[in-house]
This record gives C-alpha cells, structure tokens and sequence, in this order.
C-alpha cells in the first residue's frame, strides 16, 4: 500500500510540474508577443542610390519600446524606393535614408536638396593619393597668377584655398562609401552650391586645381591670404647689401693763444768820440 501511495503522489507532482511549464510558456509566449511589433528591415546589403524592391526586404519582429523612429511596418510602402546612403543588410529602413518619393536611382538621388554635383579631373597628386573618397570633406586649392603685376612688368603667382569643406560624392563611377581602400582615378564629383559650381568652373579654367583632404567633423574655416613667391622667400635677398657709409672728418679747430712777445732783434751801435766827448748811435 505504501508503494501505491508513492507512486501516486510522485505522478501527481509530476503531472503539476508540466502544466505548470505548459502554463507559464504560454504566458510568457502571450506577454512577449504583446510587446513586439512587425519592422521592415533589409535581407541584403543596398548601395547609395540603389532602387529598393520587395525581394531585398523582410519583417521581423522588434521590441515595441525601440522601434526607431520613420521605421516601416508595411514592405509595400519601401518597394521602388531608392537609398539616399549605403544600407547593411538587417538593418532597419527608415524614411530618413531614402530619397523623396518618385526619386529615380542613381546619383542625382544622393545629392541634396538646393545643392548641385560637379566634376573634376584630378590624378594621383591632385587626388590626394585616392584617399579622397566618396563621403569624405575636401578643400580646393587653385594655382594661378594674380590680375595685378609688379611695378618691373613681372607677374605674380598665388595659391589660395577657394572652397572649403566639400563633399565628395563619388570618384570615378562609383560612389559606394563603405570601402576605405584608397583609389588613385581619374575624376572626383563633387557637391557644390550653385555659386560654388560657378567658382570651381573658374578656378579650373584660369589655374590648376588640388584637393586638400580634411576632417570630416572639423568646421572650423581657414582664413588665410594665400600663398605668393615672395611670402614664400620671405621677400627678402639671400645677401643683402651693406651699405658704406663715409666716415665723417673731425676737424678740430686749434684755440688761438696770444703768441708771447718775440724778443727784440738786438740793432748794431757805433759808438763816437769827439775829443772829450762820447757819442752812440743806432744802426
């Protein structure tokens, strides 16, 4: 008898213990489900300018407390769209990464709003030895001589930075931001204000053109005068000449003295007698 009421006491615990377990993942199951929503994220990598179709997305299942915000929950509202930047694959798509509506791929969906995409030949030096890449900010440097000439007839070269913090929207035909491997091509768009379209267009007609790489996160502005010849030698000669000059004469005016009186020339007399008189005359 003891054996049977063993038994069935360990039955029913056990029984207890597995619908406890059935009970508390289904509880569980029904409380993670409550805070989870659907978000769209990508199945593969995306290129910048890249248009987006419904093969490439997927749903998956989010915490409702850090859905970012402009994420999709519908593929259908992402399908046709193109990628503003370069997107990884399970990322989640915002409306902050893609272009407006109706926007065709490629690079003009990349360039913003009021802004303007201008090429420029470079090559390895100009080029900044391929480390200017696409995202990356520049300077431009021009070379060139300057209106006004010296008083002798001679014209004077100048180097000045002209435009500052520009971003390179892509290098050669390819505009991918994620490789850092430099590459040595042949020409560097660039994005460009309207007016700095019109500068850089000068600038490249009257002088030579060279990239300055900067820091992508310094805003700071270089107020400089530019760069001549003869900042450059200091303007001063390599010897310069001594001047000589003469030196000046003393004169040295003697005091006049009263000269002491000249003793008296001693005269000659003749002495004269006459009988019993004596005479002396002077000579």
């Amino acid at each position: 008898m003891r054996s049977v009421r063993v038994w069935i006491v360990m039955a029913g615990a056990i029984f207890a213990g597995l619908v406890a377990v059935v009970l508390g993942s289904q509880w569980i199951r029904g409380q993670s489900q409550l805070g989870m929503n659907k978000v769209v994220v990508l199945a593969v990598d995306v290129q910048l300018g890249s248009r987006i179709s419904s093969e490439m997305l997927k749903l998956v299942d989010w915490p409702s407390s850090s859905v970012p915000q402009g994420a999709f929950t519908d593929p259908k509202n992402v399908d046709g769209r193109v990628a503003k930047i370069g997107l990884q694959r399970g990322e989640p798509v915002l409306e902050s990464k893609l272009a407006p509506v109706g926007t065709r791929g490629g690079l003009s969906a990349v360039v913003a709003e009021g802004k303007r995409a201008i090429t420029v030949r470079v090559n390895d030096v100009v080029g900044v030895a391929g480390f200017a890449l696409p995202g990356n900010y520049v300077d431009i440097m021009v070379s060139t001589q300057q209106e006004t000439r010296a008083p002798n007839g001679q014209e004077h070269k100048i180097s000045k930075i002209v435009l500052e913090r520009i971003l390179v929207l892509a290098v050669a035909q390819e505009a991918g931001r994620d490789e850092t491997k430099p590459k040595v091509v042949s020409a560097v768009t660039l994005e460009v204000t309207p007016g700095q379209a019109e500068k850089l267009d000068l600038a490249r007609s009257v002088g030579t053109l060279s990239l300055v790489l900067r820091n992508q996160v310094d805003p700071q502005q270089a107020r400089t005068d530019g760069a001549t010849k003869a900042a450059l030698l200091n303007d001063q000669p390599l010897h310069p000449a001594v001047s000589k000059k003469t030196p000046k004469k003393t004169i040295v005016q003697a005091s006049r003295r009263p000269s002491p009186a000249s003793p008296a020339a001693p005269r000659s007399t003749v002495e004269m007698i006459k009988g019993m008189q004596k005479s002396t005359t002077e000579l």
